[in-house]
């Protein structure tokens, strides 16, 4: 999968070199843009650079073999931010390295990775390129109660914000989904968006679409044209800015 990342530092040669990035980089700043790019911090592909030179910073089962904390999870395995000071440096210096080309980060499964680590990442980052933009892939609420059955630490919305500019909306997309399907009113949606505006910070962004790469196209779950165009249009008035995932636009 594209989140088997198998070098943090490098860029697949499928899609170019790293001076191919940087003249993509350049071409949608001259178009007044900025492009941010995905973080998968919370796992490495099994073959990675930093499971070879660095073996001790992974998870590992009980045989001693590095593993996914997450078994659905088959492709990657778990880095542990518990093992080494080290591991924190490796990534930050990373993060940085990229922070001189890009304007920010979307960070993948953002939950998982100690919200330390995020805070001192952030700091190191401001000071290669103020203003970088730190979008959290924030997971569903059901999701953080899992992994803390597990015993595995997950952050809740809430502390993920000490480290985050924008966050996904999963807190609440369960209840959307529901309404969606016919299970829920969808006042009880609207009642989830005033919660969210009672418990975050006064100036919270949250991150509002209708699918992503994670998700069923919305389409499949919305025939009607009309309702997906309004559905759309609402997330424009909401609190928060707005994902259009590719090919949403055509549908």
């Amino acid at each position: 999968s594209p989140y088997a990342i198998r070098d943090y530092r490098a860029v697949n040669p499928e899609y170019g070199t790293l001076e191919d990035f940087r003249r993509l980089v350049d071409g949608i700043h001259e178009r007044g843009m900025k492009c941010i790019i995905d973080v998968v911090y919370n796992h490495t592909s099994p073959d990675s650079v930093l499971a070879h030179e660095h073996p001790e910073w992974f998870i590992r089962d009980a045989q001693g073999a590095p593993m996914p904390r997450v078994a659905d999870w088959s492709d990657v395995v778990d880095l542990d931010y518990s093992a080494s000071g080290a591991l924190w440096d490796y990534q930050i210096d990373t993060l940085k390295m990229w922070a001189g080309i890009v304007d920010g980060f979307r960070c993948d499964v953002a939950s998982l990775v100690p919200v330390e680590f995020w805070k001192k990442a952030r700091e190191a980052v401001e000071k290669v390129h103020p203003g970088c933009i730190w979008l959290a892939e924030s997971v569903h609420r059901s999701f953080v109660v899992f992994n803390r059955k597990q015993g595995i630490t997950a952050a809740t919305d809430n502390e993920l914000y000490e480290a985050f500019d924008m966050e996904y909306e999963y807190d609440i997309r369960e209840t959307f989904d529901k309404y969606i399907a016919g299970e829920q009113p969808l006042s009880a949606w609207m009642d989830m968006l005033g919660f969210q505006e009672a418990i975050y910070p006064e100036n919270y962004v949250k991150l509002r679409y209708m699918e992503n790469h994670d998700m069923p196209r919305i389409a499949g779950l919305v025939p009607d044209e009309k309702a997906r165009r309004n559905f759309t249009a609402l997330l424009y008035f909401l609190k928060g800015t707005v994902l259009l995932y590719g090919g949403q636009e055509y549908s």
